[in-house]
């Protein structure tokens, strides 16, 4: 693997600041926070109140965006956070083989913004799991978990966005609107693919190999397809649905697998 000085330090989230960057043309991020860090946390809660005493929070915030029934709301909800939450960890990987790691105590959250559903960002300090070979492990930065190898750095990919984050989400969304879970990890599949895909120009990483390698740490590999476009480019066949197309103007998504 080969990186850039750019990308590879000295601050531990270099690589996805930078990618973020250049994915919106220098402009912010939509749900994200500014500089993805937050360092004054007044209005900001822990992202493990989501699946707690937030859940009614998120669900009416995406119920009153889309204009959506409870189930719509919910899987919105998901599709939308999943997305903003994945993407740092998913960027941080493809451009350096650095992971933020996302985990609910790490990430903080709020409603505060009313042109996003929600925003995230993440705690100072956060822990970056990285390879023995990056400056980060080199300098013994106190930021940086050091795992031996690319399996490693996968199986921490896993443990922190989805064991010890998402996981708990999904069941308190799933006890509240009986949503299927299949779908709703169709979404997060489709959300990691996406990202892949958008960064393709920036990040030398980026590809369809990347894609089956974090999906597959995910044990979500079979929820998605990519399939070539006239373009030669990969674009995204999912094979559950969000549920937009039951908005009162229904919506049918790029790759949905719901056909017109």
């Amino acid at each position: 693997m080969t990186v850039t000085l750019e990308l590879t330090g000295p601050h531990p989230l270099a690589p996805v600041t930078h990618t973020l960057d250049a994915m919106f043309g220098g402009f912010q991020a939509p749900s994200l926070a500014p500089g993805l860090t937050v360092r004054d946390q007044a209005g900001w809660a822990p992202a493990s109140d989501l699946a707690g005493p937030s859940l009614a929070t998120l669900l009416e915030s995406a119920g009153r965006r889309w204009n959506a029934q409870p189930h719509a709301a919910a899987a919105l909800a998901w599709k939308a956070y999943t997305y903003w939450l994945a993407l740092p960890a998913v960027l941080g990987w493809a451009s350096a083989r650095r992971v933020p790691l996302m985990t609910a105590s790490n990430v903080v959250t709020t409603f505060a913004n009313p042109s996003v559903m929600i925003t995230v960002g993440v705690r100072p300090g956060i822990p970056v799991a990285v390879l023995p070979n990056d400056p980060l492990a080199l300098s013994g930065h106190p930021d940086a978990v050091v795992v031996p190898d690319e399996t490693a750095l996968l199986a921490e990919f896993r443990r922190s966005l989805l064991d010890e984050h998402l996981t708990p989400l999904l069941d308190a969304i799933h006890a509240r609107v009986r949503l299927g879970k299949r779908p709703l990890l169709g979404s997060l599949a489709s959300g990691i693919a996406y990202g892949i895909l958008r960064s393709a120009d920036i990040t030398p990483g980026a590809s369809a190999e990347s894609i089956d390698l974090l999906l597959g740490a995910l044990d979500i590999r079979d929820l998605i397809d990519l399939v070539p476009t006239r373009h030669g480019k990969l674009d995204v066949q999912r094979k559950t649905c969000c549920l937009a197309f039951t908005l009162p103007t229904p919506k049918l998504c790029p790759g949905c697998c719901i056909k017109p």
